[in-house]
């Protein structure tokens, strides 16, 4: 608008302008001086710029023009003409005062407006429009950035922060920690009103709980199985400090870059910790050993106690089945006292004869049958070593001239039938 304005008035901000500056009367004698005069053998006169301008805008808004003035230069002001040109380019720059107003906000940012430094409101990504300066004001914060604080060191880990990283553990050693902490913003408006250093404020923040944390533990526990337990513990101490602040920040990660002793002490805190893995190793060696010996033994003594309880159940079974066996012949016996007798005789007589080499002859009755067991003579000579001859060999050999000393004598025969009769006698008595 306001270049439209300029160019219907006809006036040119141009220092390429030959009349700019120059002291004119009329186009005439201004075309003459430019014929006369180069174009660039001067500074420009401001004064007469001033002059040049008004001339023109009284023009515009119906100004007249007199042949002579008091100043020389032809022309009368108008006080009305005067007044409206202030009025538009009043207007004009109250119209780009306005327009200085609009803000862009990017995707992934928020847009704080303050009014006159206090906070008002916060913006959306987009275009967005506040009151101009100095009546309000915005700031852009990107909410959606992962950001990050370094302790204990910064940009690496060999270039370390001591008076950050070292610090006191429960069993008194100290411990040299560098670790990192990533956050992000949850309320733009509290990160900006509520911190005055903000990365500092991080910073302590987590020196302040990774002290706490460490300081409750022991060594061992914090270089070697709690360490991740460790950097748990810190993220949600850190969150809970921010949160009583009310920082606005969101702790989401806390990563530990190195955990060990100092370097002062570290060739003895590796002869330690050496000393200690030959103690774990030869720990496990002795339960390995142990683990081998005992289940063994274990084995032994129940196979013991299961031979024993085995050997006592048979002991026990057998002597109940006989006992029960005796009963049922005793009972059996009482029926029929002689029959039982003569029984139990000679299942003796045929137990202990069928392991023996020895003839059975029947010459009470006079019977001349001879049994012989050939089967059980041929056997003891095959297991003696000697070889097996003709059964019929064995048999002439065995009956011929000494058969009658395998007979029984007169006297034996006596006693055995006296031995019989008492016997008889017994039975009788028993019944």
């Amino acid at each position: 608008m306001l270049a439209l304005l300029l160019k219907k008035i006809g006036l040119k901000f141009s220092l390429n302008d030959p009349r700019w500056g120059r002291d004119s009367r009329s186009d005439e004698s201004q075309n003459h001086m430019q014929n006369d005069k180069k174009p660039n053998d001067g500074p420009p006169d401001l004064d007469q710029l001033w002059r040049d301008f008004n001339q023109r805008l009284n023009r515009f808004f119906g100004g007249k023009s007199g042949g002579g003035s008091s100043n020389g230069d032809g022309f009368k002001p108008d006080a009305k003409g005067a007044g409206i040109g202030v009025g538009v380019i009043a207007v004009i720059a109250f119209f780009l005062w306005l327009v200085s107003g609009f803000f862009i906000v990017q995707e992934g940012q928020t847009g704080v407006v303050m009014t006159f430094g206090k906070y008002k409101s916060m913006t959306p990504a987009g275009f967005n429009w506040r009151w101009p300066s100095p009546i309000q004001s915005h700031e852009i914060v990107n909410v959606s950035q992962v950001r990050t604080i370094e302790v204990g060191y910064r940009s690496s880990v060999k270039n370390k922060q001591p008076k950050e990283a070292l610090m006191l553990t429960d069993d008194e050693n100290i411990i040299d920690i560098q670790f990192a902490v990533q956050y992000k913003l949850k309320s733009a408006s509290d990160w900006i009103f509520n911190n005055r250093d903000k990365e500092e404020l991080i910073r302590q923040v987590a020196e302040t709980s990774i002290r706490e944390i460490v300081g409750k533990n022991m060594m061992d526990f914090v270089l070697y199985e709690g360490r991740e337990k460790v950097a748990l513990d810190v993220a949600q101490m850190m969150q809970s400090i921010v949160d009583r602040y009310k920082s606005g920040a969101q702790i989401t990660n806390v990563t530990m870059q190195g955990v060990q002793p100092p370097e002062q002490v570290q060739a003895s805190f590796d002869d330690a910790v050496k000393a200690g893995q030959d103690l774990v190793r030869q720990k496990n060696e002795g339960q390995a050993y142990a683990n081998d010996v005992i289940p063994r033994a274990r084995g032994a003594v129940s196979r013991l106690m299961e031979e024993a309880e085995a050997y006592r159940a048979r002991v026990e079974a057998n002597a109940l089945g006989d006992a029960s066996r005796f009963n049922q012949i005793y009972a059996e016996y009482q029926k029929a006292p002689a029959v039982t007798r003569d029984r139990i005789y000679l299942d003796t007589m045929q137990h202990i004869f069928t392991s023996t080499t020895k003839l059975m002859i029947d010459v009470k009755n006079g019977n001349s049958l001879l049994y012989l067991p050939l089967d059980k003579l041929i056997g003891q000579t095959s297991l003696s070593g000697v070889p097996a001859a003709n059964p019929n060999s064995a048999l002439d050999t065995v009956t011929s001239p000494t058969i009658d000393s395998l007979l029984p004598s007169k006297n034996q025969q006596q006693q055995d039938s006296r031995s019989r009769e008492s016997r008889d006698s017994r039975s009788q008595e028993i019944r």
